[in-house]
């Protein structure tokens, strides 16, 4: 997992749900906990483009509803700043789906754009993604 070079708002909070992009059988997941959040005591942690989550899926195929899944966050609605100066936001929030915490997509297809912070950090999301913006 590499560092991010944005300043990433963290709009998605702690038991959101999120839709997800791509075919492994989840549709809609939500957020339990982000691996790697510091915060402090009594606040819920948040999360943005490129964060690796811990989510639980809520709808989808039999076989992946009620799992625990890791995910990652490659959309998100609120804007964000990139390190020369630009702006980016996206129409919706979304997640992909992974195998292990290693960053190895279940899925292999994502449907809409890819944040290029989230293919920076995971190389694994960035084989599949076939649009990065």
């Amino acid at each position: 997992m590499q560092p991010v070079k944005a300043h990433i708002t963290r709009p998605i909070n702690h038991g959101s749900m999120i839709p997800t992009c791509d075919n492994s059988g989840a549709k809609i997941i939500r957020v339990i906990s982000v691996k790697g959040s510091k915060t402090v005591k009594g606040r819920k942690p948040a999360c943005g483009i490129g964060d690796l989550i811990l989510a639980s899926v809520r709808k989808g195929s039999p076989d992946m509803r009620k799992q625990v899944v890791f995910a990652v966050i490659v959309r998100q609605k609120k804007e964000f700043r990139r390190a020369d100066g630009l702006r980016v936001k996206f129409e919706d929030n979304a997640a992909v789906v992974l195998k292990d915490d290693k960053g190895n997509p279940k899925g292999t297809i994502f449907k809409g754009p890819i944040a290029k912070e989230a293919t920076e950090r995971w190389p694994g999301v960035a084989k599949v993604a076939s649009i990065i913006v």
